[in-house]
């Protein structure tokens, strides 16, 4: 009797534990926590983060002599023909891979067969773009294993040389900017287009006119087959089609933040790039630049002093340092290096202003190249010529009211600057080199590729630079601390076969 008692308090005590618990599975979850993300979602975070990075500025902007500090630590980068790799500004590679390619490449894979065909192609126009912009950068990057680190646990992504990848960039862009299907689910959450297919094939065709005519100093045949296709297809002609971030108070311009912030008073248009325009009488100048007249110090560079006028604009020259650039102002009449020219900030340059990535003016002075080579049939180099430079000057306004061009001077600057016989390259070129200020590695790309604007060598610490013992210019960026302390084995591979991780290697079609 005593056994039965203890096994019926044994059941009951068992079963009244049995209830006691039940449901506790479903308290330990969290209820608001995601467990997977629209990939729609994901494209637009990858989007977002390829607004370009200050450390542009530092490097491509400071190349091509568009903008430079006098300062150096971790400012002096181009302006010192210096290897600063990390320092406290993340390189184009960091911010690219773990903030765009990681992206990119996860919506890529969870739409591949899920019956978002327009949204997957989308994607892998982005993903393109992106390995366009590191491997111009860099030369041989990870590409085929760039970005599977979760869906494939490839935690050391073996690189691809410059040559390999082109084509498979191509090919990527050949493929998905056909594959777009205006008739196919809407992706109307995007970001870039709104889901608008019409502009994102442009948008595709676009970059694929860009990759085409990056070959045409190493393989002119793959690069009017290219550029044949890219025209073909469709490309952007006008400034409403334009590829750019739209920035606002959520969503703010990395640029536009630095040159607000902390480094306000640190950066100036070169003397090249203000010459450039003031000597031809571009009104682009008073679009783009301020000089605040008789400024000591950055707290003197206030609006009631500063002036747009292009008259009174005056360039920094490239070489010095904050040891020698007052000599320098003084030489040039200024009482410190704060007069010179610097991008209008309050402009141009404000936090909230656009950051442009593929535009029509961009893709018409290619086409005027394309057309002037002979690879294009259709239209008149001088004709493209021209809609590019007023388009650029039609696109100003879209950072401001304020950096609009009047639609009398755009024609006669126009009129007074037609495309000439014997010049067409040059004239082309740097025109691309206005028309790409503040897409830093875009305008980095081309001068490299076409040899224009023909521009003086940044002198400073030639001829005995260690980081630049072949060239009179940057060639490409080195790669970043984290790739050689990490993956080691691969990144000392691409450098045995690419050349010395230095400067002055150059890339693949950079020949």
């Amino acid at each position: 009797m005593k056994k039965i008692v203890n096994y019926t308090l044994l059941a009951f005590l068992f079963a009244v534990a049995l209830s006691c618990s039940k449901g506790l599975e479903d308290i330990n979850v969290n209820k608001v926590s995601p467990t997977s993300l629209d990939p729609a979602l994901l494209l637009n975070n990858a989007i977002i983060n390829t607004s370009f990075p200050t450390k542009t500025v530092m490097y491509d902007m400071g190349v091509v002599q568009q903008m430079v500090s006098p300062n150096g630590g971790v400012l002096a980068g181009a302006n010192y023909n210096q290897d600063n790799r990390d320092v406290t500004n993340a390189p184009i590679w960091a911010t690219y891979y773990q903030n765009v390619i990681k992206y990119t490449h996860d919506a890529i894979v969870k739409t591949k067969d899920a019956g978002r065909s327009n949204l997957y192609n989308m994607a892998r126009i982005w993903q393109a773009y992106t390995f366009m912009i590191l491997t111009d950068e860099y030369g041989a990057i990870p590409y085929s294993e760039g970005g599977a680190g979760l869906t494939n646990q490839v935690f050391f992504p073996k690189y691809e040389s410059q040559e390999e990848i082109y084509p498979k960039i191509i090919q990527e862009l050949t493929e998905a900017s056909a594959a777009l299907n205006a008739t196919g689910a809407a992706e109307a959450s995007d970001v870039l287009y709104s889901g608008n297919i019409a502009q994102w094939k442009k948008f595709g065709y676009s970059l694929l006119l860009r990759a085409g005519m990056r070959l045409s100093k190493v393989d002119p045949t793959k690069a009017q087959a290219t550029v044949q296709a890219a025209f073909s297809g469709g490309v952007i002609l006008q400034n409403a089609d334009n590829a750019m971030m739209r920035h606002d108070a959520n969503y703010t311009s990395p640029i536009g933040n630095m040159l607000n912030g902390t480094e306000a008073a640190n950066f100036y248009l070169v003397k090249a790039f203000v010459d450039t325009l003031k000597n031809n009488n571009d009104p682009r100048l008073s679009s783009i630049a301020i000089r605040y007249k008789g400024a000591g110090s950055g707290p003197e560079q206030t609006p009631a002093n500063g002036t747009t006028a292009a008259a009174d604009q005056i360039g920094m020259p490239m070489g010095y340092d904050n040891g020698t650039i007052d000599a320098k102002a003084t030489a040039d009449g200024l009482k410190k290096f704060y007069e010179y020219s610097q991008l209008d900030r309050r402009r141009m340059a404000k936090n909230t202003a656009p950051i442009f990535f593929v535009t029509a003016a961009q893709t018409q002075l290619l086409l005027a190249e394309a057309r002037y080579r002979g690879w294009i049939t259709t239209g008149d180099a001088a004709q493209y010529y021209a809609a590019g430079i007023r388009a650029h000057m039609d696109q100003l306004a879209t950072y401001d009211a304020g950096s609009a061009v009047a639609a009398a001077d755009k024609e006669t600057y126009v009129a007074n600057h037609l495309l000439q016989a014997g010049r067409e390259l040059e004239q082309i070129n740097t025109q691309y080199w206005i028309a790409s200020f503040l897409n830093g590695p875009e305008a980095f790309a081309n001068f490299r590729r076409s040899g224009y604007p023909a521009l003086a060598p940044n002198p400073y610490g030639q001829p005995n630079n260690p980081d630049m013992k072949k060239e009179s210019f940057i060639r490409r960026l080195t790669y970043p601390t984290s790739e050689l302390s990490v993956n080691t084995a691969n990144v000392n591979a691409a450098i045995a076969k690419q050349g010395d991780d230095r400067l002055d290697t150059r890339v693949w079609w950079d020949k």
